[in-house]
Parts: C-alpha cells; structure tokens; sequence
C-alpha cells in the first residue's frame, strides 16, 4: 500500500505529495512573473498543504514565493491546526503571531527574505476582504487572484487523487444500489434523503455534501433538494447525491428512478438522454475541448426535438470541491487533458411533469474517459405491489 494512501487515513496525502505540489505552484508562479503566491484557509490550501484550517478574523497564510522557501503564518492560538497537515512533515517555516503583532507585515517580510519586494503577489480567490485590504495596504498593491495559476495544477488530477476520486465514485454507486429500497410509495422525499444521508456516511463518505431527492413533478427542478411530498406509483424520481471521501474528494452521481413500469413515452425519452449521456462519455478524450463534449450530448437531444428541456451545463470539475474547473459547457473551448476529473450529466425537464438525469464522474486518460461510476444507466424501475 502507497505512502499516499495510508496517510489519506490523516485525512491527507502523503507529505511528498504536498512537496510537488509546492514545486510546482512556484514554478507557475514563476512562469506567471508573479513574486509569489498568498493562500489564506480553503481548497486551495487544503490542495497544497493538506491543511483543514479555517478562516478567522486572524491571519493563516501560506506565504509561498516563487523562489525561496515557503514560509506559514498563523496566530499562535491557532498553532495546532497545523498539526493534522503535512507541514510539520514538509518542514516548513512557521512564523507565529499573538495578538497586537502586524500579521501582514509577517507575510511581506517572508516574501522579502526569499526572494525580493513582494511586488505583483497573487492571492487566493477565497480569501475575504478582511485579510485582502489590510495586506494590500502592507504590499502597496492589490494582489491579483491565483487563479490562473493554480487552475491548472488542479485541473490536472495526480495518480493519488485519481485514486481517491475512484473509491468515492465506488461508495456512491453503492449508495445508488441501496436507493431502490427506500423508494416505497407514501413515503415522502425527506423521509427517502434520510435514509440516503444514512447510507452515505456507512458507505464511508465523511460527510454528506448534497442529497437531491426530486419525484414527480420535482424532478423538473434540477436543484430541487427534497420536500413533503409523498412517493405515488407511476413516478419518475432523480436521485443526485455526493459527499467527500477522505482525503477529501468527492462523489457526485445521478441516477433515474421509476416506481413501476414506466408510461411508454418516458421510456422513450430517457432512451434519448441514455444515448446523449454515452456519447458524451464516448467523445472525452484528450484534445478535444469541453464545449464540444458539451455539443455532443446536446446534439443528441436536439436530434429528437429535446433541445430545449436540456437547460444546463453537460457537466463540472471535481475534486476538493464539488465544483470546479474544468466546465462542461458551450463557450469553454479548453482543449481536455489527460487527469482532468468532470461529471458527465445531461438531463431532460418537462415542468409540471418529471424529469431525469444520468451523471458520471470521468477521468481523461491518454485514450479517452475512465468512468469511476458504474451503477447502470437504464431507468431503474422499482417494482411495486
């Protein structure tokens, strides 16, 4: 068993994993003319140290130059949230501040020691303006967003992320092999997302991120959460549900319900959506770019008149974050890569009526998708009676 998966029992990486990713941030630093990166508490700082820390009114920094050593500030009280990530590890220079300390000047000086005047420095795109202003009044610039430096480092999963966004898919196809059970007729939406809640965590998922639980008419609302309203036969229900799976890395699958056969034009139509779910899958592959998978699934369903009950993005980046880059959708024109982790989920929505989706989680590799979801993709349809 790797390093990197024993230590995802820490609820991280291993630390050599954390170091590339260092190496690496600096150099896109560097490519970027950028002095150097600030990374307050986020996925961004969850990505690059395996730290959980959260944002306060006190700073916690990663101060990371694009020459030099990388350098942590954080207030003393808040010492031991280190001590779960892979800086103690990494070894990492800390430098800790009490109450009455200028923090800010901490990060400018960490930046001067390694590698000159912090001019042109990039900031996290979730620090809050109660640490951006006051840090910008110490540097004597506002930074710009790290964003289009670290996208791509993120963008690209590693073999140890691949591998943990597989055992998260796996858990949440077991979930989805569970569902048929708890879709019994007079029991309601809320009652059936309990039961889900339930078997995401005993599949092994840390924490629930989201449970979508839409039946009948509901299921035409593709953020439809979960409500009062009771199962009946003859309903179409869309089951979407996801949650992170240590270290951290999440599922995200859909699956269709019928309880009891279905009327033969929902058939009909899902077999449409089946179609432009595969075809998509079958067209990712590297250098083709996301906004034409996003038109091949879409082209299926125009095909057959559905153009316009298709009224979302065909998918979304996933890791750290249930929502990342890169975006599945019609004006993306990145050219796919091999390591990029997206859902493939097209779906059909008649208000009033019902509605369905099918989502995947895959991964590009040099020949085309991995899918880490396996459950079918026929419309599962529940026997009663």
């Amino acid at each position: 068993m790797s390093s990197a998966v024993t230590s995802a029992s820490k609820g991280r990486f291993d630390s050599d994993v954390y170091a590339g990713r260092l190496r690496a941030a600096q150099q896109a630093a560097g490519r970027a003319g950028l002095a150097g990166l600030v990374i307050t508490p986020g996925y961004d700082l969850r990505y690059l140290l395996g730290s959980r820390a959260q944002t306060f009114e006190r700073l916690t920094a990663l101060v990371l130059p694009a020459s030099g050593a990388p350098t942590v500030v954080v207030p003393r009280l808040e010492l031991a949230s280190l001590k779960e990530s892979a800086v103690p590890e990494l070894g990492l220079a800390v430098r800790d501040w009490v109450d009455g300390d200028d923090p800010y000047r901490l990060v400018a000086d960490a930046f001067t020691v390694a590698a000159g005047p912090p001019i042109h420095t990039a900031v996290t795109d979730s620090m809050p303006a109660l640490h951006l202003l006051p840090l910008a009044d110490v540097l004597g610039a506002v930074p710009i967003l790290a964003t289009d430096v670290l996208r791509r480092l993120r963008m690209i999963k590693d073999a140890a992320e691949i591998d943990a966004l597989r055992k998260a898919g796996a858990a949440i196809d077991r979930v989805h092999a569970r569902v048929p059970e708890f879709l019994v007729p007079g029991r309601t939406e809320a009652d059936v997302a309990a039961d889900i809640a339930r078997a995401i965590v005993d599949e092994g998922h840390s924490e629930v991120a989201f449970i979508i639980v839409g039946s009948g008419p509901n299921g035409a609302d593709p953020h439809h959460e979960c409500s009062d309203r009771e199962l009946a036969v003859g309903d179409v229900v869309v089951v979407d549900i996801g949650g992170p799976y240590e270290p951290g890395y999440n599922s995200d699958s859909t699956r269709t319900y019928s309880i009891g056969d279905p009327e033969p034009e929902v058939a009909q139509q899902y077999s449409v959506l089946q179609r432009a779910q595969r075809a998509a899958v079958d067209a990712v592959r590297p250098g083709i770019t996301a906004e034409q998978v996003d038109a091949v699934a879409r082209d299926v369903l125009a095909a057959e008149g559905l153009a316009d009950v298709f009224v979302h993005r065909t998918g979304h980046g996933i890791g750290l974050s249930v929502h990342e880059e890169p975006y599945i959708v019609a004006g993306n024109a990145l050219p796919l890569e091999v390591g990029m982790a997206f859902s493939v989920e097209p779906g059909i929505y008649f208000q009033g009526r019902w509605g369905a989706r099918i989502e995947d989680i895959v991964v590009v590799t040099p020949d085309g998708a991995e899918a880490v979801n396996n459950r079918p993709h026929e419309l599962v349809v529940v026997p009663v009676g």
